[in-house]
């Protein structure tokens, strides 16, 4: 009995910490952004520095969203995957509601990946430079 409320809380546990992380297994510190629907209108959110191979949870809560679309620099502010999905970005920490019209609303225009997360409460995705 006291095995099964062990396996049970471990599950539960297990979660409550669902989430969608981003590990860089490249040789340099990458600067990322991330975007997602959120109450039905697309948000992008940024910036989490990631050092040389390490991983850094974005989203922190279970995952609602198939799609999750990130954008990555370099130091520099050079892109390091070469995405295809239009959304706003700002050279400072930000949290914007909508993709369209970035340059008109004063934010800068960025080109996202999409990561597929295959619908689940999980999700890591592995920088390497290269997109997928």
């Amino acid at each position: 009995m006291a095995l099964g409320a062990a396996l049970l809380s471990l599950f539960f546990t297990d979660r409550a910490h669902a989430e969608f992380t981003v590990c860089n297994q490249t040789l340099d510190v990458v600067n990322l952004a991330v975007g997602q629907k959120v109450d039905d209108a697309d948000q992008t959110d940024g910036w989490w520095t990631i050092g040389a191979n390490q991983c850094v949870n974005v989203i922190r809560e279970e995952l609602t969203n198939r799609y999750i679309y990130i954008y990555a620099t370099d130091v520099f502010g050079h892109a390091i995957l070469n995405g295809s999905i239009d959304m706003c970005i700002d050279r400072r920490r930000f949290s914007i509601r909508g993709i369209d019209e970035c340059w008109q609303r004063g934010h800068i225009a960025a080109r996202f990946i999409e990561v597929d997360t295959l619908e689940q409460v999980r999700w890591t995705y592995f920088l390497t430079g290269n997109s997928p």
